[in-house]
């Protein structure tokens, strides 16, 4: 059975503001939740490889998934040591999943690497996935025939709303959402907070971390599918 892959962010910092991001735990925790479940491996790479900056690690003291995650050995051990995407070969994935955070903003839409996996994966009737500032990483993705990736897809992502509810509109690098739809996406927005979790074809995207488990259960039934 083929693996599937978890993109996380390498960047540690919101702009010049000096907070510190990273990976946000719950949208890698859940997901990972429901697919390890259900039997998939799965691994993980970054931008920079190694161990990857979270953010959100606060909430494995009231979510049992997040606590989980955090104390299964092996996933720790992969987290820790995450491959660095010249380490991977897309053949051995089914699927692969760009975990949110917003630290992806900075490093993901530019990583040629990344969305070269993600191009091969989806060419080859895999599935591409992305939650809350995930997404980031298909902005720049193109397709052999040329075109991008999101081209007349629906899709659902971390909304500007959101990004102005958060105070940080100001420092991202660009709004996602409008970012997507300028990429020819159509953007499927839910109320700020609410989970808001897309198909289209084989493309998984989720507008925010209540949408994560979503996300997972969603990949599921696609490989699912793909099997039968």
């Amino acid at each position: 059975m083929k693996k599937i892959l978890f993109a996380l962010t390498s960047h540690a910092l919101k702009g010049n503001t000096g907070q510190a991001t990273g990976f946000y735990l719950s949208e890698a925790a859940h997901p990972w939740a429901i697919l390890n479940d259900a039997g998939y491996e799965i691994d993980f790479v970054s931008p920079l490889g190694g161990k990857p900056p979270m953010d959100g690690a606060d909430a494995a003291s009231t979510d049992a998934v997040c606590k989980r995650f955090l104390e299964t050995p092996t996933v720790m051990q992969k987290l820790n040591n995450s491959f660095k995407p010249a380490q991977i070969k897309s053949a051995d994935y089914a699927a692969i999943l760009f975990v949110g955070g917003h630290g992806t903003m900075w490093d993901f839409p530019d990583n040629q690497a990344l969305g070269q996996h993600a191009a091969e994966i989806y060419e080859s009737q895999g599935v591409v996935a992305a939650v809350c500032h995930g997404p980031a990483a298909l902005v720049n993705i193109k397709l052999s025939d040329g075109k991008y990736l999101l081209q007349g897809k629906r899709v659902a992502a971390f909304t500007d709303d959101e990004e102005r509810a958060v105070e940080l509109d100001k420092v991202v690098p660009f709004l996602l959402a409008t970012r997507l739809q300028q990429r020819g996406a159509q953007h499927i927005a839910a109320a700020n907070w609410q989970k808001n979790v897309v198909v289209d074809q084989r493309l998984v995207t989720g507008q925010n971390p209540a949408s994560a488990t979503g996300v997972g259960e969603e990949i599921l039934q696609l490989l699912k599918a793909a099997k039968s």
